[in-house]
């Protein structure tokens, strides 16, 4: 027995329109995420809460401040500047895993670093109390601050965030350890 094959004719309207219609919004949505994902932060192949064997003997420098969203979701940018006689906010990770140290870009300071399963913790966090303008005071104390009371860090390649429980992201980037 012969069957004869009809090619079918796409009907207006009909379901072959509307798994069209399903197959490129679920095609685009596909997309949207693999791509969406290098957008997002921390990024997707960055690792949460590294060991800080990891960050031992490394300096980092503050490029970026996210302030924490405004009512509207909107995420904020502080100014960073370059401190007195233009020394950038730094952060040092010692070799021995111990200690970091540092500048606020005025002021040096050093910190205890404690480990634990979840990740680590800086405490006894102490600084110099050199004369600083009133904006570079403010700012060295909103640093130390975030610096105490982060929640999570994240370390991807040669960038650094801390993040922080109000929602602020303090970025470092790495730059060349001197002190090896």
């Amino acid at each position: 027995m012969l069957t004869k094959i009809v090619p079918r004719t796409p009907i207006k309207g009909g379901f072959g329109d509307f798994s069209n219609s399903l197959f490129v919004v679920f095609s685009s949505l596909g997309i949207a995420f693999l791509t969406g994902c290098a957008n997002v932060i921390p990024p997707c192949n960055a690792k949460t809460s590294p060991p800080s064997s990891e960050l031992r003997n490394t300096k980092w420098e503050l490029t970026r401040w996210n302030l924490a969203p405004n009512s509207s979701g909107e995420v904020r940018t502080r100014q960073i500047p370059q401190g007195e006689s233009s020394n950038p906010i730094q952060i040092s990770f010692d070799a021995n895993g111990q200690r970091v140290s540092g500048s606020t870009g005025c002021n040096r300071f050093t910190a205890q670093l404690d480990e634990d399963n979840r990740g680590f913790t800086l405490t006894k966090i102490v600084s110099t109390k050199m004369a600083c303008t009133p904006q570079r005071n403010e700012l060295e104390n909103d640093f130390l601050y975030e610096l105490n009371d982060y929640r999570s860090i994240v370390r991807n390649g040669d960038q650094l965030l801390m993040i922080g429980a109000d929602r602020e992201v303090l970025s470092f980037t790495q730059r060349p350890n001197i002190n090896k």
